[in-house]
């Protein structure tokens, strides 16, 4: 494998796992932070304890808090901040690469971000176009999939896919990452698999509210089913390919994020369903909620696409409009019987032709 300058701007829990699975493949990795004293620590203790305990990081990862530091040279930049910082690291970076030598080359752009972004509801792919219109990359790719950065930090068997409508970035991600137990698959479908890891956080709030409110394994089971019916519903409104969210980036991040308390959009849920209120679960989680977020730009896209989403809507009740959630829960399981269907066959079909193509 050829070595790779890789610069992964965002040193939370993720990027830094990241971080770690590309170092011990052998690549020359730098990881951008906006704070110093967390720069330092990873540089001089080779650890980042405020989000991977216990954890010890290879010698060989640089910290920085200078993008530019970061970002110049760099043969792969991935965008590892939460959503809603997206667009104002992009707008630097793209400065940066602009006043770069001609002869720099295009650089691998990938990110690795799970929300829409809130006012626009973009998804962070195009919120990443728009920033670095005009400027020589290859992407960018999406990077999505169920993983706990904790998890891969003690390299337990992980598998994600890396998106990209060019097929060659995306599998040019993959070669970067792939190792004996970090496993990437490629996927065309970007829409699909941003909606997947972007909206699954919505499920995995709801998931842990009704852990904290008592309920069990039955109704966990029917809010990941019909959750995931309400992701496939937006996401195929959206352009997406059902099929999708039948794969890691849908019903497998659903999965590992509503059944573990590693997730932190569970834990915020669990302390919500145990009656704390939403601020005083923020305030006290220590790292960003993605879910909350989402939530909002989800509940307000599905308004003006005109998709029902029951269990969104719910959350956006709890979220944003302080109901009870105990009493949400009832009115949403006594909702009008309704016939279980499965794929919309429209979306289907157009699936289906849309593969044969391909197979042509």
């Amino acid at each position: 494998m050829v070595k790779q300058a890789i610069s992964l701007l965002g040193a939370g829990s993720w990027g830094t796992a990241l971080a770690m699975v590309l170092a011990e493949n052998g690549h020359q990795v730098t990881l951008w932070t906006h704070r110093q004293n967390q720069a330092d620590e990873i540089n001089q203790e080779h650890t980042n304890a405020a989000y991977l305990k216990e954890v010890t990081l290879p010698k060989d990862i640089v910290a920085t808090s200078d993008l530019e530091a970061a970002v110049k040279g760099a043969q792969v930049i991935g965008f590892v901040v939460p959503t809603n910082a997206i667009r104002g690291v992009a707008g630097q970076v793209a400065d940066i690469l602009r006043q770069a030598d001609a002869d720099a080359g295009m650089p691998l752009v990938f990110h690795a971000a799970k929300g829409l972004e809130l006012e626009t509801h973009e998804r962070v792919s195009v919120i990443l176009e728009e920033s670095l219109k005009g400027l020589a990359i290859q992407g960018p790719v999406v990077l999505s999939g169920p993983s706990h950065a904790e998890e891969v930090a003690r390299h337990d068997i992980t598998g994600i896919t890396a998106a990209c409508q060019d097929l060659a970035a995306a599998e040019a991600l993959q070669a970067l990452f792939m190792n004996a137990y970090f496993r990437v698959y490629t996927n065309d479908d970007v829409v699909g698999v941003e909606l997947g890891g972007a909206l699954k956080n919505i499920i995995a709030l709801c998931s842990g509210a009704i852990a904290g409110l008592g309920f069990g394994d039955n109704a966990k089971a029917i809010l990941m089913t019909r959750g995931l019916a309400e992701i496939t519903r937006l996401g195929v409104a959206l352009g997406a390919d059902p099929f999708t969210f039948a794969g890691l980036s849908g019903i497998g991040d659903l999965i590992v994020t509503c059944t573990s308390p590693f997730s932190r959009n569970w834990q915020a849920g669990y302390q919500i369903g145990q009656g704390k209120s939403v601020s005083e679960v923020l305030d006290h989680m220590g790292m960003i909620v993605e879910g909350v977020h989402t939530t909002k730009s989800a509940y307000e896209l599905a308004q003006k696409v005109g998709i029902e989403m029951p269990i969104t809507q719910t959350t956006y009740q709890v979220l944003y409009d302080h109901k009870d959630l105990r009493k949400l829960v009832e009115d949403l399981m006594k909702r009008q019987g309704k016939q279980e269907v499965g794929l919309d066959r429209l979306a289907l079909e157009q699936s289906l032709a849309k593969q044969a193509r391909l197979n042509d």
